[in-house]
């Protein structure tokens, strides 16, 4: 397959990432990527943004050096009702993409139940688009529940490159979280999870789970711009796009 988009990049803002968005979106350009994700960790991270950065992403262009530009987060989720720690607000007005994420530095991993309800729970927030990394073993999970609430709730399942170098032994769960995405035609997105900027559009590990479970093509959103622009307009989100 060959992939148009990386939904997950972080920039100095995170706090523990070291390019710029400009930076970022000089590679993407470089490696000839249609559409880039810019996603900062909330502020529940250690070092990362207040939330007036979020508030202000409405200064950046839509395109950048013809590279469309998405104004995204990856949000905390912080207890396990599935609460985050980004407002409603600026999940409404501000982002354009939002992935929700399990982190120990922001939640003591809980008992398996616990840890697939916080997801449960997050995928009941209408702004939630991505479901970041579940496959981390940190924080066990019943993984066909969470497909099946994925599937029931519209929400694409991450399929995260960067973990499979800092979270070991994620490789089963990321394959057995993609074989029930197949089988119940749930979309999964490639998510680089760059933190600097040469990671951007990396998906080699990533790519052989897909191929491991041979997953449809049209399943995985990468493959063209306009799959994910059309996901996210059927939310209401990026209403001053124009497809046609």
């Amino acid at each position: 397959m060959k992939y148009e988009l990386d939904t997950h990049t972080h920039t100095i803002v995170s706090g523990h990432a070291y390019s710029t968005i400009l930076e970022n979106i000089k590679w993407a350009e470089e490696k000839g990527m249609k559409l880039l994700a810019t996603t900062d960790h909330g502020p529940a991270m250690p070092g990362g943004p207040h939330l007036f950065y979020f508030g202000n992403l409405k200064v950046l262009p839509r395109e950048i050096n013809g590279v469309m530009h998405l104004r995204g987060c990856e949000a905390n989720i912080i207890d396990f009702y599935g609460n985050i720690d980004i407002t409603e607000k600026l999940l409404k007005e501000r982002l354009d993409i939002v992935i929700a994420s399990l982190h120990d530095v922001c939640i003591k991993p809980g008992s398996k139940k616990q840890n697939t309800e916080a997801f449960l729970k997050v995928m009941d927030n209408p702004y939630i688009d991505i479901i970041g990394h579940a496959g981390n073993p940190a924080f066990p999970i019943d993984a066909e529940t969470l497909v099946r609430k994925a599937k029931e709730k519209n929400k694409l399942i991450e399929i995260n490159n960067g973990s499979f170098n800092s979270r070991p032994g994620c490789i089963e769960n990321c394959t057995k979280i993609a074989k029930l995405c197949k089988e119940y035609e749930v979309q999964v997105v490639l998510g680089s999870d760059a933190h600097i900027y040469s990671q951007i559009g990396m998906f080699t590990k990533a790519e052989q789970v897909l191929k491991a479970v041979n997953m449809p093509e049209n399943l995985v959103v990468n493959t063209e711009k306009s799959k994910l622009i059309k996901y996210l307009k059927n939310k209401g989100k990026l209403v001053d796009i124009n497809l046609d």
